[in-house]
């Protein structure tokens, strides 16, 4: 169903790196396609998502990041980067690809992977490489106390130059309310996405802050975007039913509040009883997530021939 192509890139400081991108062609090519870039945590395995595309005429691609899933290599650590910058040239790798035989591309990106999505976006802006863009739930803001908030932007030091893990806890909540081992709706490979998360490393954290105030300061992202969010915000360290009708990850109000600076032309709609992965949420939720992207895409991307390069 799907191909895999792995993307030999720079080593790191670890050594070896590589991203993966997977694809799944329509059965008659449009000439348009979208790119999936998930989130912390998290690899891509949303086969439904893929075929809503695909039924539709639009070849989808989805790029497991370094260090994530199907590119994470044995010498490793889960996650580990130094900058959000360090995933443009998986990026720029996929979109060249993709650009080769498509000339309408939207980005589709989730979560952190929204985060680095937007800031892709400004860098490469004023090129014609990407038509549009859906963020499901970024990571636009922390969702943590204000202790914890006051430690993150601290990271200034040597230390958040370091692999050191941060004591900030373990939660299985949110893996809880997604598996179908713990109750949940999805399966998946929880080697490659535990239930209970990845461990946040003081790097990852100080390279995310430095992101979103970057984002905070203002972007340009100069084609239309879609910020999708849930309607309320749960903190849950512990699993309860209502995690299955909130996003217990984010707060919704700081996506919302924060979207308008990712560009100029920017649509922010909240979603009823949303997950923090919209497009994971209960069956009649995700039915509406797809019907807002589709119903935005008809407006701003496939109609006519305005919005291709």
């Amino acid at each position: 169903m799907y191909e895999s192509t792995v993307l030999p890139l720079p080593p790191d400081s670890e050594g070896e790196v590589v991203a993966t991108l997977l694809t799944r062609r329509a059965q008659s090519g449009s000439g348009r396609a979208v790119l999936y870039i998930h989130g912390f945590t998290d690899y891509f395995f949303q086969d439904h998502m893929a075929a809503h595309y695909v039924a539709q005429g639009i070849d989808f691609y989805a790029l497991d990041l370094r260090k994530y899933g199907r590119s994470l290599l044995p010498h490793q650590t889960r996650g580990l980067i130094r900058s959000v910058t360090d995933y443009f040239p998986e990026i720029d790798e996929a979109v060249r690809i993709i650009r080769r035989d498509h000339d309408s591309l939207l980005v589709n990106a989730h979560s952190t992977g929204g985060l680095v999505a937007a800031l892709w976006a400004d860098r490469v802006r004023g090129r014609g490489l990407v038509q549009g863009m859906v963020l499901n739930s970024p990571f636009l803001d922390l969702n943590v106390s204000a202790p914890v908030r006051l430690a993150a932007d601290l990271l200034k030091t040597p230390l958040s130059y370091t692999n050191k893990a941060l004591p900030l806890g373990i939660s299985t909540a949110y893996g809880q309310s997604l598996h179908r081992s713990a109750g949940g709706e999805w399966d998946y490979d929880l080697e490659l996405k535990p239930l209970t998360g990845f461990a946040v490393h003081a790097s990852w954290l100080a390279a995310i802050r430095r992101a979103q105030r970057r984002l905070h300061a203002g972007l340009n992202v100069d084609v239309p975007v879609l910020v999708l969010a849930s309607s309320t915000g749960l903190r849950l360290r512990d699993f309860a039913p209502e995690a299955r009708s909130a996003d217990i990850v984010l707060d919704p109000k700081q996506i919302a509040r924060w979207s308008t600076s990712i560009g100029p032309h920017v649509t922010c709609v909240r979603i009823t009883d949303g997950m923090h992965d919209l497009v994971l949420s209960a069956e009649p939720v995700r039915k509406q997530v797809f019907a807002e992207m589709d119903r935005w895409s008809a407006a701003y991307l496939y109609q006519g021939n305005e919005n291709k390069p």
